[in-house]
Parts: C-alpha cells; structure tokens; sequence
C-alpha cells in the first residue's frame, strides 16, 4: 500500500504546506514555521497579545506593503489606536490601499467582520474583537465564513484567550521584546507542537518618523470610496488613512 496521502490531508507530524495557500509573512524564520509557509489563506489566524502596541502591526508591514503593491486592498476593521499614516508610508505601504473600519459596538464588529470575510473584496482583514462579548459560536462563524475569503484574515485577542478553545486552526502568542524585537510563540497550527517561541526582528521606520510622532500625530480621515463599499460593511462608519 502507498503511503503517499493526498494533497488535501496533512500528517501531525508535518506541517500542512501543499495543500495551504498562503502569503509569505516576510520573515523567512517565520514562514518556515507556519503552514503554507506563509500566512493561510481561507482560515482565521488569531494574533493574541498582552496589550496594543507591543509590534503587532509592524510584523504585518511585510504584508501590507506587498498587497498595497499588488494593489489589494488591507482593511483595519475597529483597531484600538489610529494607525499613525507616517510610519506606514516609510514602509513602503500605499496609503490608497489601506482602510479603517470603526464599529464601537460589539454586535456591529462582529457583524462587520463576518460580512468582510464573506465579500472576500479584500487582500487582508486585520481586525480587533471585543473578548468580553466573543463567544466560541461566533468564532465559529467567522471561521467558516474565512474559508471563501480571498486573503489572509487576522483576529487580535487579549492574552486571556489563549486558555480559551477557537476554531482557528493557526494561533500566535506575541510578547514584546527589547531592541525592537518580538517574541512569537505559535499556540495552535496545523502539524507539530512548535517547542521554542520564535524571536522577530521588527521593521524599524526611518528616525525622522520616529521623532515627529512624539511631536505631531499626522493622519486624515476620508471617505471609503467604492472599494469598501464593495465589502458590503454597511451601517458602520468608514474611514480612509491617507497622506
């Protein structure tokens, strides 16, 4: 008998890669670890942390700079800082491809979340959900709403919801590091128990940028043109980072 297995099934002992689409994370150590070698496509990857601003948004710039290259659309659905314009332009991510999504009330972000994963109008989803209004029926959703979306899909969560079960089948715990690094720890994949978390070099913005964002925030809010529209998040306010 054969011991091939279709490209469909992955053993636990492996990590799942020819039967994952996925998108490179920019950060070769990463990839290697990560199923597809990048970051899956068509499924939630949860991205838990102990606070905001620890370097969460800067392990993506990899990301949203290739998309914002290809001309894909990223969407921040109700991040709990404005993203600072700046810094972002400095990575080399396009402005015009970038949009912020705010929904302050928990049933409207949920709801948003899951009618953007199933326009599937998007290169990536990054979005923050409420923990104290998340319940494992709602993951659920999301989950099976994930599998037709056409780009990576990102949930941030407290550190409290790594003891929680989830149906994402890729789970990551990020802890702040000196000297601008990252640690992260890969919870739950699709293949072995990663052992040792990973440390990651962050992308540093030019020290010009790090100076005026002490002193002068520079961000403008616009209106989402068709693009958004398009994702079919109705009933939510829409807005626009740009230079």
């Amino acid at each position: 008998m054969s011991s091939s297995l279709p490209a469909e099934v992955w053993r636990a002992s492996q990590l799942g890669r020819t039967a994952l689409p996925a998108v490179s994370s920019g950060f070769p150590t990463l990839d290697a670890e990560l199923p597809g070698a990048g970051w899956p496509i068509g499924m939630l990857t949860e991205l838990i942390g102990r606070e905001s601003g620890i370097g969460e948004l800067r392990l993506l710039i990899p990301l949203l700079r290739q998309l914002s290259r290809e001309r894909k659309f990223s969407v921040l659905l109700a991040p709990p800082h404005l993203p600072y314009a700046p810094a972002l332009a400095s990575h080399g991510v396009d402005l015009d491809y970038l949009l912020i999504v705010q929904a302050p009330n928990a049933a409207d972000r949920l709801w948003a979340v899951e009618q953007s994963l199933k326009s599937a109008a998007f290169g990536a989803l990054l979005a923050w959900l409420p923990h104290e209004r998340t319940r494992p029926e709602h993951l659920r959703r999301l989950q099976l709403a994930a599998q037709t979306a056409g780009g990576p899909a990102f949930l941030f969560r407290p550190l409290a919801a790594q003891f929680e079960p989830s149906p994402a089948p890729l789970r990551l715990l990020l802890l702040p590091k000196p000297e601008q690094r990252l640690s992260v720890q890969i919870l739950k994949r699709r293949g072995p128990v990663a052992q040792d978390p990973l440390l990651i070099d962050l992308p540093q913005p030019p020290a010009t940028i790090r100076l005026r964002r002490s002193t002068e925030p520079a961000t403008v809010h616009g209106t989402v043109g068709q693009a958004a529209m398009a994702s079919g998040m109705r009933g939510t306010q829409r807005s626009l980072l740009l230079n």
